[in-house]
């Protein structure tokens, strides 16, 4: 799991990497790494999600992330196999996960 912090949606992380790190782990009890804010939407977005988006459209074949916490399941290969709403817990995603996990190298 790969957390990319932006500030894009409301404001709603607009402290330091450090204080979004430490939010997350005290309110969401995230115990996995975390990488430093970027843009993902606009001239500024980072090249990772001008990829993703343009790989996994979303609702009516959008390709601006329209709110935090849209998840997109990448395989080992780096294709990308979904893009997931926000409202979608990552617990619902085992399943899924971990199929792609049982495919052979």
């Amino acid at each position: 799991m790969l957390a990319f912090p932006c500030n894009q949606f409301g404001s709603q992380e607009p402290g330091t990497n450090a204080e979004v790190l430490e939010f997350a782990q005290r309110n969401y009890g995230v115990t996995f790494p975390m990488h430093a804010k970027i843009e993902v939407n606009g001239k500024g977005a980072h090249p990772l999600f001008k990829y993703l988006r343009s790989e996994a459209k979303g609702i009516l074949g959008t390709t601006a992330i329209k709110w935090n916490f849209t998840k997109f399941i990448v395989d080992r290969d780096g294709k990308v196999v979904a893009r997931e709403a926000p409202k979608t817990t990552p617990t619902s995603l085992v399943p899924q996960l971990e199929a792609l996990l049982a495919r052979p190298s």
